[in-house]
């Protein structure tokens, strides 16, 4: 079968790039900068994906095969083009390539944008998966928003998180395909009358709705060393009208851009803050925007080769990644029953084959809820065919559990206590096919405690996906000399099959393969200690135990909590200077939400400490405190490879999954966490003995909290712990600002330690000795970590994917072959 580097050489690809340069930048050699070469680089490279993209849908369409659609309001992408020419497998080509260019590949990928596309856990899975989707030759489709500033980009200042606009489009972003052709006309507010039509009776129709517009750009996904090119299509909000001239003739300036003003919000920037009722509105009309969009672009391509709907549910699985996009079931619907004029039980009946639905917390708070009111201002007609399916529902539930009014109240897609409110969550699960957690544990407690009355009703429909990760980016590309090592030892099949990587476990105890692990564990500490320095000013030592704990920050997942243990390791120096520490450098990346207070004052807590413990002379470089602003892809990249210790000390029952405690696994690092997510899975996977557990379980948890949890229990009978929150409440730190973190305090004690920091504080203390004296004997730490990469095939986001089609989509590999010349 014919592939996309076949007849390629360097020169054709110089030749390329070159043409780009030219025509597309308007530059000669000489007038060139690195960004421009770049660009011009990129584009030359994104010329094959273009050529495998349109091979992947004529296959798809002359086929007409079955697709994932796949919606999502983030994408953690990364940098794409390193990536990409991995993927095509033409790195020594693309060297070569670069000489005309008088440029190199490091040149170049320093000048590589990072979308800004997501945030967290929920938009890096999402990436991974159409990863492997492209690389497992199945036919899928991305659907996501082009903000234009992302979340944000985060700076310091004086130890506080300053959120600035991410400007990751500000020079043009080389990947992207616009296609103003498919723009779709996008509907808010209005209000809804009753028409009578012969043949129909009374219909309810939306008019008077105020309209904006949807431009889709694409992305290429490129599959590894395969032809397979589907697309992520991101939708960018625009004015209907852009510019009134008859407005700004009268003089009025500011009203003759307001329409485009208030339109092109709406794709500005990711998660606008809900604290407001402004933002709130704003954030239904982002989510409904993704919807909207979507499904009309999904049914467009369905239209193409059929001319009823009678096999939309076969030919599409639309699948929703939590609950940011659930108004695509209503949006769908709408469109079936009042554009397409299908009964509404056939329209309800192809909707609910249509969707399935993965849940990704467990969290009141996440599980997302809009009010009645609003819904009806922004979206009435929608809100009229949500209450309609409520009414259905809910009907159907009275039968089959006839007088148990405690489970309708409980199911209801409409919370009536207080102030009503949609439950979207229970409309994904109403509405969808199938619905999935993403771990072991989590999918049991969204089963039995989350949504026990659910499972009742739709008895078979929860069932668990557990998350993964693609290799290709996270050890392959993030850390070239260990997966040099690793196909040195067993040959390079599983860069292809992670599953095979188990066949490296047999080097686990080989001293040899120990000290070259750890030699190249050494080497991408260096290089991490140089980032650290550029980044923050700080020097650290490579020679020290590396502790990472890289995620959004949350009360949950507990940064505190290693702050604590940072603080009483401060104490034991300060109290006695000549202690034996093992020498640390605590590594923390995260953000924090703009509005949430707490969480911002947990970076300014770490900022404090370090400014303080890293330059206290008693502590004499033993402890180092670092916070990495701006955490993202490419951060991860060269933190991963450089840890010792990944930290996931999540409060146990709360965290969906993961996947940062795969990636870290899978580079050689040591977990310490708690029984909870997909920690329990990757022990069960390396091995109990190769893996620090510690602190409560969840049910034991749940029985703390069901006697009544007093935190001050613990606190009156530890003295160290006392010690280490008077620290926080006084801020001995920085004696000017003593009330600076006493909120922190309260919300350990007064308010009732939700999140049991001090119910498992002297077992983490404890379980970080068990760290210290393991370190100590490289031998055995370093045969532990070998056997973490080697046991972690199982985590590959293609073993999740397989999952997915094998018990949700149905999906079938379709190969595609390149009919015709590429260069």
């Amino acid at each position: 079968m014919k592939h996309f580097k076949d007849n390629l050489t360097a020169e054709a690809l110089a030749e390329r790039a070159l043409f780009h340069l030219r025509y597309g930048r308007g530059k000669d050699l000489r007038a060139a900068t690195a960004f421009d070469k770049m660009s011009c680089f990129s584009n030359a490279v994104r010329d094959m994906a273009v050529d495998g993209f349109i091979a992947t849908q004529k296959t798809y369409l002359d086929g007409d095969v079955r697709r994932v659609n796949y919606l999502s309001m983030e994408y953690l992408i990364g940098k794409m083009l390193e990536n990409n020419v991995y993927a095509l497998g033409i790195e020594k080509i693309a060297s070569e390539a670069l000489k005309p260019l008088e440029t190199t590949v490091e040149e170049i990928l320093g000048q590589d944008v990072e979308a800004g596309l997501g945030n967290g856990g929920l938009g890096r899975l999402a990436a991974c998966y159409l990863d492997s989707l492209a690389t497992m030759e199945l036919p899928a489709y991305g659907y996501g928003i082009r903000y234009e500033h992302g979340i944000f980009r985060q700076e310091f200042e004086n130890g506080w998180q300053r959120e600035r606009p991410d400007e990751w489009l500000a020079l043009g972003y080389p990947w992207e395909l616009v296609r103003p052709e498919y723009t779709l006309p996008v509907c808010v507010y209005g209000r809804v009358k009753k028409n009578f039509k012969a043949g129909r009776g009374t219909e309810d129709v939306w008019e008077d709705w105020q309209m904006f517009e949807a431009v889709p750009y694409d992305i290429p996904i490129i599959g590894y060393g395969v032809n397979t090119v589907n697309m992520l299509r991101l939708w960018k909000s625009q004015p209907a009208e852009g510019f009134r001239l008859d407005v700004f003739n009268q003089g009025d300036y500011v009203r003759a851009v307001e329409e485009k003003n208030w339109a092109e919000n709406v794709s500005k920037v990711l998660y606008p803050s809900d604290y407001t009722y402004a933002g709130k509105e704003l954030r239904l009309i982002q989510e409904y925007f993704l919807a909207s969009c979507s499904v009309r672009d999904i049914i467009r391509r369905y239209k193409k080769t059929h001319r009823s709907f009678d096999r939309f549910a076969d030919k599409n699985v639309i699948q929703l990644n939590d609950t940011h996009p659930t108004l695509a079931i209503v949006e769908l619907m709408r469109v079936l029953h009042d554009e397409e004029r299908l009964p509404w039980d056939k329209a309800w009946e192809i909707t609910t084959r249509s969707f399935c639905y993965t849940n990704h917390t467990l969290l009141a708070e996440a599980l997302e809820k809009w009010t009645v009111d609003l819904m009806v201002r922004v979206l009435p007609r929608h809100m009229q065919i949500i209450y309609e399916i409520n009414h259905r529902f809910l009907q159907q539930v009275e039968i089959s559990h006839p007088g148990m009014g405690e489970i309708l109240r409980k199911v209801s897609l409409i919370e009536e206590d207080g102030h009503k409110q949609v439950r979207m969550a229970n409309l994904c699960v109403v509405g969808s096919r199938k619905v999935n957690g993403v771990s072991a544990l989590h999918s049991e407690l969204l089963r039995t405690k989350t949504m026990p009355e659910f499972d009742a009703v739709y008895p078979g429909k929860f069932i668990n996906v557990t998350n993964g990760i693609t290799h290709r980016r996270w050890l392959i590309k993030a850390n070239p000399q260990l997966a040099g090592l690793v196909s040195e030892k067993i040959g390079a099949e599983w860069k292809r099959n992670l599953a095979l990587i188990g066949e490296f476990e047999q080097y686990a105890g080989n001293k040899a393969v120990q000290k070259r692990f750890m030699e190249i564990k050494r080497a991408n500490k260096q290089a991490l200690c140089e980032t650290i320095q550029h980044l923050t000013g700080h020097r650290v030592s490579p020679d020290s135990l590396f502790d990472v704990q890289i995620k959004r920050l949350h009360m949950y997942k507990r940064q505190l909590l290693k702050a604590m243990h940072i603080i009483h390791l401060y104490h034991r120096i300060k109290e006695n200077p000549k202690a034996k520490i093992q020498p640390r450098t605590f590594i923390f990346a995260a953000k924090a939400a703009p509005a949430y207070h707490i969480a911002k004052l947990v970076i300014k807590l770490i900022n404090t400490m370090a400014e303080k413990i890293n330059n206290d002379v008693d502590v004499a470089g033993r402890l180092k405190v670092v916070f990495l602003p701006d955490y993202n892809v490419s951060l991860a990249e060269k933190i991963i490879p450089a840890a010792d210790i990944s930290e996931q000390i999540s409060t146990a029952g709360l965290e969906a999954s993961g996947t940062g405690n795969m990636k870290l696994s899978l580079n050689g690092a040591l977990t310490v966490g708690t029984w909870d997510g997909a920690n329990i899975e990757i022990a069960e996977n390396v091995g109990l003995e190769n893996i620090f557990i510690f602190g409560h379980r969840t049910e034991e948890l749940a029985e703390l909290r069901r006697k009544g949890y007093n935190p001050w229990s613990y606190l009156e009978k530890s003295k160290t712990l006392k010690q280490v929150l008077e620290t926080i409440r006084d801020n001995t730190f920085d004696p000017s600002q003593p009330d600076l973190f006493k909120d922190i305090y309260n919300d350990l004690t007064e308010h009732g330690d939700y999140y049991f920091y001090l119910a498992d504080f002297e077992q983490y203390i404890q379980c970080n000795e068990e760290v210290d004296a393991l370190y100590a004997k490289s031998s055995k730490w370093a045969e532990m970590a070998i056997l973490n990469v080697a046991r972690m095939g199982w985590f590959s986001s293609d073993r999740s994917i397989q999952d997915y089609c094998d018990q949700i989509w149905q999906l079938e590999r379709t190969p595609v072959d390149m009919a015709e010349e590429i260069v």
